[in-house]
């Protein structure tokens, strides 16, 4: 073998880590935006935990806000509803028999698993039936005293868990804690 054939061999050894070079960085240019518009948006980022003030919240009453664009209900239960939630436990007509607090994961759907508190006066669910997403009508709307959705007839009852109609489970509940007592971090 001469040394011009030895130099030939470098030089295509050369072009072909050359050309497999260039076409990585071709092919990470060509992914990299395709990967990254995968990242949640600044504005989204921006909604991913929001505070809200509950001072003004009495027994009895129930503030709507909106979290992720998806209404919250931030509900104060008075003694007799919770009182009537807590009755329900372990009933046999519950369709869900799991919590959905991601808060308390794999909990059963036992009032005190789905409240905030122990004492059970701060109840907080995403506003959204879980059958077709549209918002429930509350104040003791339905058969259970809790939340009607009108559009196709599911009634939850004084704690959000799904009793009749055609929802599959119970309104779902939004990591959310108290960061005094008068303000509630949702996310």
């Amino acid at each position: 073998m001469s040394h011009a054939e030895d130099a030939a061999g470098t030089r295509r050894d050369f072009l072909y880590y050359a050309t497999a070079g260039a076409g990585a960085v071709a092919t990470g240019a060509a992914v990299w935006p395709l990967v990254n518009q995968m990242n949640p948006s600044a504005d989204v980022q921006a909604l991913s935990s929001i505070f809200v003030d509950v001072s003004a919240v009495e027994p009895g009453t129930q503030l709507t806000v909106k979290y992720l664009g998806k209404p919250v209900f931030i509900r104060r239960r008075t003694e007799d509803e919770i009182a009537r939630a807590r009755a329900d436990d372990g009933a046999a007509d519950l369709i869900d028999g799991l919590s959905q607090n991601p808060n308390k994961p794999g909990t059963s759907a036992d009032d005190v698993n789905r409240t905030m508190d122990e004492a059970g006066e701060w109840l907080v669910m995403v506003g959204v039936c879980t059958h077709l997403g549209c918002v429930p009508m509350g104040n003791g709307a339905g058969d259970f005293g809790g939340w009607f959705c009108p559009c196709h007839g599911s009634h939850y009852d004084a704690s959000g868990r799904i009793r009749k109609g055609p929802a599959p489970r119970n309104l779902d509940i939004p990591v959310a804690q108290f960061i005094d007592e008068t303000t509630i971090q949702l996310g």
